[in-house]
């Protein structure tokens, strides 16, 4: 055995014997010197290349990635008090302008409804009345005066018969019985005339009070006529808000309310969310706001869909005030204990290309960055113009007024519809 390790560990005969390398020889250290040398030139590539972007790119570009998605939430909430019967859209669904979102009873408003259309038509009724008052009167009048003109000839023969027969009294040519006669049908005379005179000053004082009624108004402009369509009107818009609807076109972002719930005027019940309105408010740290200026170009990167997904913006204003000064509790920097703090400026970025909030949707407060092109800055800090209409506006209300105004000249010409009108909803 121990000769058989001999011989297996001898070495061959005439073999030369070569001695190990030194770990610090030649040979490793001209490796070592051609990595170092091929550290430095990658180094030296790299900043080269760093150097060109930078004054080719980089020193034209703010970036932040202090920058989320905002919105308008715009708040479902009641114009009137009711019990919620019915809730049509949830949580992410989406809505369309004008569709009924939540339903409340409308038993009570039915009622009222009912009541003020009957109003209407009763005084619609009665002021017609009235004026037929006021012509007739002013008929009666006219046949009055006619009648005292009469009574008053009828005076003047009676008086100048009377003086005749009195001549002839004197004389003997008649009796005095005669005579009383003709003395009698003067006074008849006198009383008829008075009566009627006092007939006419009564139909005057009666047409004064009917004239005042009617005086410089038309059947649907009398007062009494408006106070009742008010109150028509009032009902049927309370009848209306018994579904209340979506003021814009968006998702459902939120919901609190609940079926059975009985809900007061100007509770939130949900939110909708107009995804094709949001923007972006990137907080630049005040050092970086030297070359910011509005309408400059902004690329924007969503953290939810990575480098892959680009959007194109515009810089739309710069804030007026660092997120510290609006606070409830601003920073007192007057203070001893004062330490000095980069403060950030908000910037609205408004989305220039609404295809791409199509094929990637962004929702609220979620992470961007926006990378603010500044080879322009020709444009304002501050925007100069007021705008010149709404930039968020709605018409759905409107048209609920529209069509109680149309209710309203239905009764004012026919009388009383048959049934109640529908409530407005679903777009229409």
């Amino acid at each position: 055995m121990s000769t058989d390790k001999n011989v297996q560990g001898a070495a061959p005969a005439g073999a030369a014997s070569v001695p190990p390398a030194e770990p610090g020889g030649p040979a490793s250290r001209q490796r070592r010197t051609l990595l170092l040398r091929a550290l430095l030139l990658g180094a030296g590539v790299g900043a080269a290349v760093w150097g060109f972007w930078y004054q080719q790119e980089g020193r034209w570009q703010e970036e932040t990635d202090n920058a989320y998605v905002q919105g308008n939430l715009v708040q479902i909430t009641p114009q009137t008090a009711g019990t919620v019967v019915a809730i049509a859209a949830d949580v992410g669904e989406p809505v369309r302008l004008g569709q009924t979102l939540v339903s409340l009873d409308r038993t009570n408003s039915d009622v009222a409804l009912s009541s003020a259309m009957a109003d209407l038509s009763s005084v619609m009724r009665k002021v017609k009345g009235l004026y037929t008052q006021e012509r007739g009167l002013r008929s009666t009048i006219q046949a009055a005066e006619a009648d005292v003109q009469s009574r008053r000839v009828t005076l003047d023969k009676a008086r100048a018969d009377y003086q005749r027969r009195k001549e002839l009294a004197r004389s003997g040519a008649i009796s005095d019985e005669e005579l009383a006669h003709a003395r009698d049908t003067l006074s008849a005379a006198q009383s008829a005339l008075a009566a009627s005179q006092s007939t006419v000053a009564s139909l005057e004082q009666q047409y004064q009070g009917s004239k005042a009624l009617v005086d410089g108004t038309v059947v649907v402009s009398h007062p009494e006529v408006q106070k009742a369509a008010a109150t028509l009107r009032s009902a049927y818009l309370d009848q209306m808000r018994t579904a209340l609807i979506a003021p814009v076109a968006g998702h459902v972002a939120q919901r609190t309310v609940q079926l059975g719930q009985h809900v007061a005027p100007g509770s939130a019940l949900m939110s909708v969310l107009p995804l094709d309105q949001v923007w972006v408010e990137a907080n630049f740290t005040e050092t970086q706001l030297a070359h910011i200026r509005i309408g400059q170009a902004v690329e924007l990167r969503a953290d939810a869909y990575g480098d892959a997904v680009s959007y194109t913006g515009r810089v739309a204003s710069l804030g007026l005030g660092t997120g510290s000064a609006f606070s409830p509790l601003p920073v007192q920097n007057a203070t001893g204990n004062w330490i000095k703090i980069v403060q950030r400026l908000p910037v609205r970025i408004e989305l220039t290309d609404p295809k791409q909030l199509i094929s990637h949707p962004l929702r609220l407060g979620l992470s961007m960055r926006a990378t603010v092109d500044v080879h322009d800055v020709s444009g304002p800090l501050l925007v100069a113009q007021p705008r010149s209409r709404p930039g968020l506006s709605t018409d759905v209300y409107r048209k609920q007024v529209d069509a109680v105004d149309g209710l309203i000249e239905r009764i004012v010409r026919g009388g009383r519809p048959a049934a109640l009108p529908a409530v407005l909803g679903d777009g229409r």
